[in-house]
């Protein structure tokens, strides 16, 4: 934290002003590797056989989980990796460090998501016109083995999720997983009793729409967080009405608050005090208070006479 008077702050003007930085008091990086390689490994030996039962016996509903599952190896690599690269310390070069590839890794998630509910969605088309026999049985044994197996991969990630939107995004995902192959068990249940393949096609089709569903939202949030999005669960009005309130503030401008990666927000902002800088007590206070209440552990606070000659006062203005 620190303090300055009489000069300009690089946006025009020479108000007295000062700057304060802190970081909220953050919770250690849990120790996430071994999670990621049993997980990691466990669904890449199953999409294996899974996708050979599938090939053997002419299941698309098998074939289509097998390529979700596929992408769920890919997405837990990169989910991997990113919390890997989030933990490198700040450089010249890349100076917030590089947190904001667990960003990059949600994005490229989704993208991973879309293209095999693409080529999925290809070969159960083709399938409704060309249909197989299936063996409903194998399938039912197959699909319970990837119940099994996903769940057990969530779990390793139920404790994290609830400090980690990159571990709460692999949980629900790996959770949703092992919905989808029940889905898969009931089709075998239906095609045994029945008879009929279509059915095979049906549940296909039924699971690339639940996949789609829940990957629109994970495309709709990484997108958001690229695109700097005040984070979900805080309210800039409410940040704003926070920081206006504070004693000498009588207005605010040039107000932000962006993600910094899945699990950091920063918040920049000009408080127009006439009074002039209150000192660093405030400024401490401001930023503890701003992280106990919003979850934002770095604020950047600018302190300002003025602000007639501020030209980022109006919120127009980037």
């Amino acid at each position: 934290m620190s303090e300055e008077h009489g000069h300009g702050h690089g946006h025009g003007h020479a108000h007295d002003h000062g700057h304060g930085h802190h970081h909220g008091v953050a919770r250690p990086p849990a120790n996430t590797g071994p999670a990621f390689a049993i997980a990691v490994g466990l669904n890449l030996a199953f999409v294996l056989i899974e996708a050979g039962v599938a090939v053997v016996h002419g299941s698309m509903a098998l074939l289509a989980d097998a390529g979700h599952n596929l992408s769920d190896v890919l997405s837990l690599l990169l989910a991997w990796g990113a919390s890997v690269l989030a933990k490198r310390p700040p450089s010249q070069r890349f100076t917030y460090g590089l947190k904001s590839s667990s960003i990059l890794a949600a994005l490229g998630n989704a993208a991973l998501l879309w293209v095999a509910l693409g080529a999925i969605l290809i070969e159960t088309l083709r399938r409704f016109a060309e249909p197989e026999p299936v063996a409903g049985g194998m399938m039912m044994v197959v699909a319970i083995v990837g119940i099994a197996i996903n769940g057990v991969s969530a779990m390793l990630f139920a404790r994290g999720r609830k400090h980690d939107l990159n571990l709460r995004a692999a949980f629900q995902h790996l959770l949703a997983d092992a919905a989808v192959s029940a889905g898969v068990v009931v089709a075998g249940g239906l095609i045994l009793w029945t008879g009929r393949t279509w059915i095979d096609p049906v549940a296909s089709l039924l699971i690339t729409a639940v996949i789609a569903a829940g990957s629109w939202e994970l495309l709709r949030d990484s997108v958001s967080h690229g695109l700097l999005a005040v984070p979900d669960g805080i309210a800039l009005a409410d940040v704003r009405a926070f920081l206006d309130g504070q004693d000498g503030v009588v207005a605010v401008h040039d107000l932000h608050v962006w993600p910094m990666s899945t699990t950091e927000t920063a918040l920049t902002a000009h408080l127009v005090m006439p009074a002039g800088h209150p000192g660093d007590a405030f400024l401490h206070r401001l930023t503890h208070d701003l992280h106990d209440r919003f979850g934002i552990g770095h604020a950047t606070v600018q302190i300002e006479a003025g602000m007639a000659d501020c030209h980022l006062e109006p919120d127009t203005v980037v």
